[in-house]
């Protein structure tokens, strides 16, 4: 049975989840759980200046944040690869929804750290983009499995179109406090959606061919051993960095620049916007040319993007047009890479191994969020993490040219049992 054999026979034995539902699902659990982390920035100055403290304290709690979401990302995935994604999904929006509220109530940077880094961090590594992209690999047959990580990923960005202006609006006509209660009875949203992307336990989950049965240290071996997924995996810590930084700290940059709080949550939407049209492009490319090329293609158009907006005068319509820009190339990286994935090792562990290569995403950004507030805190700029940003692109881009896009070359299940047994 092949891979497109095996997932269009999937698709057909869900009942009223056709592939359509399920990615409808999944672009709404990606909005959703996107939208408010997305919209972060627009708290750092009334949060820092309600509490009386510098940007340094908000930026450590968010760079926390995308670290243990990228940390808890490839332990969520193991356990929705082996028991299911429903658990994983409801489990995560719960936590989540507790640390946005809790947030409110969290005056020292202590409590802070625990709201904002550890309970969001790890409520989004069970409930983010990742998990829903797992899935959909999972559950859409092969040859829509790449349209369908493009819409997933484009809905995360029009989260962000919705909520960065929400976010705007109800700062300024309530208060953050009031603001974070709206948003995390929005997360709480998730749990209904989550039955479309329940997925069966690897137990009871019949797979042949590239997706033999496979333990999950012989996957991680065999990944980590295999140049090409090192390569992916040290190319996603750019985009990483990048993101991170941008959403955290490029509100603040405009209004220290002297532009308005509801210039820096449209530049936000607009980046959310245009990216739809991004991420869409690339899941549409990923079936018709190298993903790999559109990696690199990808990661030097964001680096070109940010040098001409350091370089130019700063005003709404710069800002703007580095929003379009920006927006095109910002999650357009996940179906190329989540896609790469998949066509390497199949879909049996991919929540894990994208996982893993998100958890590198994720370490980038937490050194672009922190090292953003530390370089402001001490020398009132951001010009350091600037250059970072550009110089990180370009070694991306030329980091992801020779990845090999065919799949792992893999013993049958019965080799590797007896290779197992012999030892």
């Amino acid at each position: 049975m092949s891979d497109n054999t095996a997932g269009a026979s999937g698709a057909s034995s869900m009942g009223w989840r056709t592939p359509l539902i399920v990615i409808l699902a999944g672009c709404a659990i990606s909005l959703i759980t996107f939208g408010p982390r997305s919209a972060t920035g627009l708290f750092m100055q009334p949060v820092s200046e309600a509490n009386g403290w510098g940007r340094d304290v908000f930026a450590l709690a968010f760079a926390v944040q995308n670290l243990l979401w990228g940390l808890g990302q490839p332990i969520a995935g193991a356990v929705a690869d082996r028991f299911g994604t429903l658990r994983v999904l409801c489990g995560g929006a719960l936590l989540y929804a507790a640390g946005l509220v809790l947030m409110v109530y969290s005056t020292t940077p202590l409590t802070f750290n625990i709201t904002v880094g550890v309970m969001i961090g790890f409520g989004l590594s069970g409930c983010s983009f990742n998990l829903v992209v797992a899935a959909l690999g999972k559950l859409v047959p092969e040859d829509m499995r790449s349209l369908a990580f493009g819409a997933g990923t484009a809905a995360g960005s029009f989260g962000q179109f919705l909520f960065a202006p929400l976010g705007a609006g109800l700062i300024a006509g309530y208060g953050w406090p009031f603001a974070l209660f709206v948003f995390a009875a929005a997360v709480l949203l998730v749990l209904p959606f989550s039955l479309a992307l329940a997925t069966a336990p690897a137990s009871t989950t019949p797979v042949q061919g590239a997706d033999a049965p496979q333990s999950l240290k012989h996957a991680l071996s065999e990944a980590f051993a295999h140049r090409s997924y090192v390569l992916l995996v040290l190319g996603f810590f750019t985009c990483g960095f990048q993101l991170a930084f941008i959403t955290a700290h490029l509100p603040a940059y405009l209004v220290d620049r002297g532009l308005s709080v509801q210039v820096g949550g449209w530049v936000i939407a607009t980046i959310g916007l245009f990216n739809i049209v991004g991420s869409l492009t690339a899941g549409w490319a990923g079936n018709r040319m190298p993903k790999r090329y559109i990696l690199a293609f990808l990661y030097f158009m964001r680096a070109a993007s940010i040098a001409i907006f350091i370089s130019v005068p700063l005003s709404t319509t710069t800002a703007l047009l580095f929003a379009v820009s920006t927006g095109l190339t910002w999650l357009s990286t996940v179906p190329p890479t989540s896609g790469l994935v998949a066509l390497m090792f199949g879909t049996r562990w991919l929540a894990m191994l994208f996982g893993f290569a998100f958890f590198s995403h994720q370490v980038g950004g937490f050194l672009g969020v922190w090292l953003g507030g530390l370089a402001f805190e001490m020398t009132g700029s951001y010009n350091l993490v600037w250059i970072l940003s550009i110089a990180f692109g370009v070694a991306s881009a030329i980091i992801n040219l020779p990845i090999v896009e065919e799949p792992v070359k893999r013993q049958s299940a019965s080799a590797m049992s007896a290779s197992g047994a012999s030892s």
